[in-house]
């Protein structure tokens, strides 16, 4: 039988985090802090598969997750800048592989893609009987110039996928 867990987290400066280092931690990739002049880099003994999911309208560098996480921090300015939000979910061990990815995938798109986030999405799978995804959201909306303001509607449960209110 499937074990559910889903759990969602504001990635927030005030709590001394970094969206950089976060998608760092979670994606596996040595990725450079801009904001710090840090590397960041967390020894995986099992590489995580991971994709970044767009809206259509967004460039391609969204693609580049260092590019992708520093832009974000950039375009926040506050020390206490809420800098993304991270949903962690319990994949069904029933499911092969490749339809557990196209479970994550789809839930994603549907839920949060169409509404305009930007997804960075790393599949864990360092112990067999927990295979899980964190996904990590943009908060800012992203145009095809780069990102703008940020959504403050996606915190209100409605527009977020979650049906709940997502608290800092």
């Amino acid at each position: 039988m499937a074990i559910y867990h889903f759990s969602a987290q504001m990635i927030s400066r005030s709590k001394g985090q970094s969206a950089v280092a976060a998608a760092a931690y979670r994606s596996g990739e040595r990725l450079k802090d801009e904001r710090t002049d840090e590397r960041k880099s967390y020894k995986r003994e099992m590489k995580p598969e991971t994709m970044i999911l767009a809206p259509s309208h967004a460039s391609e560098w969204v693609q580049n997750r260092n590019r992708l996480w520093n832009e974000v921090e950039a375009s926040e300015t506050r020390k206490n800048s809420q800098v993304a939000r991270e949903i962690n979910i319990a994949l069904p061990r029933e499911l092969s592989k490749p339809e557990q990815i196209e479970l994550i995938r789809g839930y994603v798109q549907k839920e949060f893609i169409e509404q305009g986030m930007i997804a960075d999405v790393a599949i864990h799978r360092d112990d067999q009987e927990n295979p899980h995804a964190h996904v990590m959201l943009t908060t800012p909306e992203i145009s095809e110039e780069g990102f703008t303001v940020k959504n403050r509607d996606w915190n209100n449960g409605v527009n977020n996928g979650l049906n709940m209110p997502i608290k800092p």
